[in-house]
């Protein structure tokens, strides 16, 4: 947890600085963190708990993350001194990851490098700009498998930079912040017994999936990808045939590997060409009952569709694609079920 970094006698300290980050987020962003709403909707004729993320610190649930991340930091800088200086931050991404990292780093006015793709929106380059972010292009290499954006990171991160991003095996302390999604949900819709989650990278569902274990509420972990990617789909069944997680996880090449060819989908923040927190979302979903959901390309627009008409809220195909897995799923009747809405169409 956060304050576990922090002796008891700096309590006051931490609570303080957590409270001046979040003032320096709502000057930079427009409002700071809040309890983002949860109600009921009916879409596709089911009654379904929406978890509403769109209207959180840049738009999506990611500042989340890379706010905890910068707590931190913080005290790491606190601990070290004044004279240690300040390393650079570095994410790889090209949308809502890169603009929460953006936001929460001009907040402290520290330096961070975003390692985008060259396919990266236009609109989330200049808002990445604006916030004084340096953007790094990265074109895909022949003869290089995976990700150029993370795999130029990784080269940052080897020359010292300071991963600031929602990888958790890049970062651990990156799930700490995102937690806290799981916590409110505990606490908002403590009937529901499965929960519907896009996966990319996958610290959100491996984020949330702890946070709802902690407040006590173990609903089945149902993770979703779009069949132009789904690593993590590709890997449960590789984990079957090898006998279990714990041998999965001694030959990850064996388990986890980029997807190929080029991954594809309108859920465009959730095409990583590997899902890094793969072991912690199985782990989650062999102890809730749940399972991967891979969903056909037309369900992915057309949930989205159907989700912006029932709730109202300008979701966007990635924020949506839980809601997809769930229409795909076709879970019983009785269920009770909830899906996250994480990122605001741009």
């Amino acid at each position: 947890m956060l304050r576990s970094w922090v002796e008891a006698d700096d309590d006051a300290w931490f609570v303080d600085r957590a409270g001046q980050l979040n003032a320096a987020v709502a000057r930079v962003d427009g409002h700071g963190f809040e309890v983002t709403p949860c109600s009921r909707a009916l879409i596709g004729g089911r009654s379904i708990t929406v978890k509403d993320e769109t209207d959180n610190v840049s738009g999506s649930h990611k500042a989340r993350h890379t706010f905890g991340l910068m707590l931190h930091l913080l005290v790491r800088e606190r601990r070290a001194g004044s004279g240690a200086g300040r390393p650079s931050l570095a994410i790889a991404s090209c949308g809502n990851a890169a603009v929460a990292a953006a936001v929460v780093a001009a907040a402290e006015r520290w330096p961070l490098t975003v390692y985008v793709p060259e396919v990266a929106e236009a609109a989330v380059v200049a808002r990445l700009r604006e916030l004084d972010a340096i953007v790094e292009f990265c074109p895909r290499i022949d003869g290089e498998d995976g990700d150029p954006s993370y795999h130029r990171f990784r080269e940052a991160v080897s020359a010292g930079a300071v991963p600031f991003g929602c990888q958790g095996p890049d970062n651990g302390y990156t799930i700490d912040g995102g937690r806290t999604l799981g916590y409110e949900l505990a606490e908002q819709a403590p009937d529901i017994d499965r929960v519907y989650i896009q996966v990319g990278g996958g610290a959100l569902a491996a984020s949330v999936a702890q946070g709802l274990a902690v407040g006590g509420l173990p609903a089945a972990l149902m993770a979703v990808q779009t069949e132009g990617c789904a690593p993590l789909a590709r890997a449960w069944e590789r984990i079957a045939e090898l006998g279990g997680l714990g041998e999965a996880r001694r030959r990850r090449a064996s388990v986890m590997w980029p997807w190929t060819p080029t991954p594809f989908s309108a859920a465009t923040g959730i095409l990583d060409d590997e899902t890094y927190d793969w072991a912690a979302i199985t782990e989650a979903m062999f102890d809730t009952g749940g399972h991967p959901v891979v969903v056909p390309e037309p369900v992915v627009t057309d949930a989205c569709e159907a989700g912006r008409s029932a709730t109202g809220i300008n979701v966007s195909p990635t924020g949506s694609a839980g809601l997809a897995g769930l229409l795909c799923d076709d879970p019983p009747a009785e269920a009770k079920q909830a899906v996250l809405f994480t990122g605001a169409q741009r």
